[in-house]
């Protein structure tokens, strides 16, 4: 078995280790050696895995080891990325064994992405680097997915759709068809989106209107 870290201690960290867990149980494939993160004591146990230090001792890490980057917020997410520097690390992608993802020919996954249970993935679909789609996700024909974007539970992308880099879906939001969402824009909860976001906006409601800009 590989082994296994997971950046991010918080919930969503103790959903993803229940992740790993999950996907060991209907096939051993990580041993799981316990989190990084800056805001926690070392050799604090979290959930039964210890804490194995922060940023500097994951750099300082001599052997390799598979990182997940349980961070939902994606300028987070991509900062913590960008302070990584260890040849010694990789990023691999954790896909729940209930997620239901069409054919590796017709859908592209791109490293270090996390598939949560209950999610569906049809086909024809690229999705970027360090992608969350967290419980009960939906992505629909064709769709662009760029990277670090992060969907919380139950968000539902329609076909042709394209999400930018570093977007933020809150829980329950959905896009129809064919619509656009620029780069690191935040979408809230419950938002449905019917015409196209533009890069670096905030918008919320039924349907979705931009509430903040550039």
């Amino acid at each position: 078995m590989g082994k296994i870290a997971i950046y991010g201690a918080g919930g969503f960290g103790l959903e993803v280790a229940q992740l790993v867990e999950q996907i060991n149980e209907l096939k051993p494939q990580w041993q799981l050696i316990g989190f990084f993160d800056d805001f926690k004591n070392h050799g604090e146990i979290v959930n039964g895995y210890p804490v194995l230090g922060g940023i500097e001792r994951l750099n300082d890490w001599n052997e390799e080891l598979g990182i997940v980057l349980a961070l939902g917020v994606p300028s987070t997410k991509l900062k913590v990325y960008e302070t990584i520097d260890n040849h010694n690390i990789y990023f691999p992608n954790l896909i729940h064994p209930s997620a239901i993802i069409g054919s590796p020919h017709h859908v592209r996954i791109g490293d270090g992405c996390i598939i949560c249970a209950g999610s569906i993935i049809t086909t024809n679909i690229v999705i970027g680097r360090h992608v969350i789609f967290n419980l009960a996700c939906t992505v629909g024909h064709e769709a662009r997915i760029g990277d670090f974007s992060s969907f919380m539970p139950s968000c539902n992308i329609s076909g042709k759709a394209e999400i930018g880099v570093g977007v933020f879906f809150g829980t329950g939001a959905k896009i129809i068809n064919g619509m656009k969402v620029g780069d690191h824009s935040i979408i809230g909860a419950g938002a449905v989106i019917i015409n196209d976001i533009p890069e670096r906006s905030t918008a919320v409601g039924i349907p979705a209107k931009v509430i903040k800009g550039n």
